[in-house]
């Protein structure tokens, strides 16, 4: 017996570190989910006049505003499931007690990227946003051409000579000029804690079948 002891003990404690790490990932997924509904509960909020003073601690919050866009825009390539690839547009906007704000007006499909889009006087309701879209992978914009690949609130104010304010349209009247709102939602948030947890558990799995093989192995030896 004692030569399965050292393979079952070893096979023991690892299944159990993995089938622990399954567990704490399932955990994370009840905390996750927890998050995720107390900010859709704060998106859903009834929307407020744009604060005096604005900072990140403000991500989500809904809010209204009104203005004029003056014509000036950055396009970042983005995509839709039902339209298929196009950019995201954000707008440089006056509002009504003259701040210069980013607008994220929404989505247009590629042939609509070069259409004119002249000042126009809205009224939006939408949510403050500072995207975590910029990595270490991101291209650099193309400034040019004016293309950009991820929304980056404090770049994209310097380009647009606006405080560092985006507010991501949900609802919008006035001429929209064909751009379509995609408000802020939940789902684009990662939560990957289900399928962490399913690996760890199959890893544990696949780690008793081998203890099972070795210790038949050695079973077979001492015959």
């Amino acid at each position: 017996m004692t030569r399965y002891l050292f393979p079952l003990i070893i096979g023991i404690l690892g299944c159990g570190i993995l089938i622990n790490l399954g567990f704490w990932q399932l955990q994370r997924l009840d905390e996750k989910e927890g998050a995720l509904a107390q900010i859709q509960s704060g998106i859903d909020a009834a929307a407020v006049p744009l604060p005096d003073q604005i900072d990140p601690s403000m991500k989500y919050l809904p809010v209204t505003v009104s203005g004029t866009t003056t014509g000036d825009e950055i396009d970042i390539l983005s995509g839709t499931k039902e339209r298929g690839g196009g950019y995201q547009v954000v707008s440089r906007f006056i509002t009504d007690d003259g701040r210069a704000i980013l607008i994220d007006r929404g989505f247009i499909p590629q042939e609509l990227r070069h259409v004119k889009r002249p000042p126009t006087r809205l009224q939006i309701e939408g949510n403050l946003h500072w995207p975590d879209e910029k990595g270490s992978a991101t291209p650099e914009p193309n400034l040019d051409e004016n293309i950009w690949f991820a929304r980056d609130v404090p770049a994209m104010a310097k380009a647009l000579n606006t405080e560092p304010v985006l507010v991501v349209a949900s609802f919008v009247r006035g001429d929209v000029q064909e751009v379509e709102p995609i408000p802020v939602a939940v789902e684009g948030i990662p939560n990957n804690h289900l399928s962490y947890a399913v690996q760890w558990f199959m890893i544990a799995a696949a780690w008793a079948g081998m203890t099972v093989a070795l210790i038949w192995r050695i079973r077979q030896r001492t015959y």
